[in-house]
């Protein structure tokens, strides 16, 4: 009779969820504060290029942040549901991937300055 009716989450997924927004604020804090404020009057093409890894490494967090708190929302709400659990799971790789991204834009961007020919400019 109550085969049915689905469960509740039980309180391990409660705790996962709580440790998921957590990290997900504490990301989003070291994202946020993690470079200078981004300056529209430049001088320079390092200063461009500067502001240009700025913007890309917060975009990219930003996104990241937002798939990993859908993603962990999706899971907390899945309630055993295999195709729900399959969903969330696709959302935090794709969280992943862009946290991966996130690192690796100062990276291409130092790749972008050498192409160019420019020195990197005080970072």
């Amino acid at each position: 009779m109550f085969s049915r009716f689905r469960r509740p989450p039980g309180v391990r997924h409660v705790v996962r969820g709580g440790v998921l927004v957590v990290f997900t604020a504490v990301m989003t804090a070291v994202a946020l504060l993690a470079d200078p404020p981004v300056v529209w009057a430049v001088a320079t093409i390092p200063q461009v290029i500067s502001n240009l890894r700025g913007w890309i490494v917060g975009l990219l967090t930003g996104l990241a942040t937002l798939f990993l708190t859908f993603g962990g929302l999706r899971y907390l709400m899945a309630g055993g549901d295999p195709g729900e659990v399959e969903a969330s799971k696709r959302a935090l790789k794709a969280a992943a991937v862009g946290y991966g991204l996130a690192m690796l834009a100062p990276v291409v961007v130092g790749v972008l300055q050498q192409i160019v020919g420019v020195d990197g400019g005080g970072q």
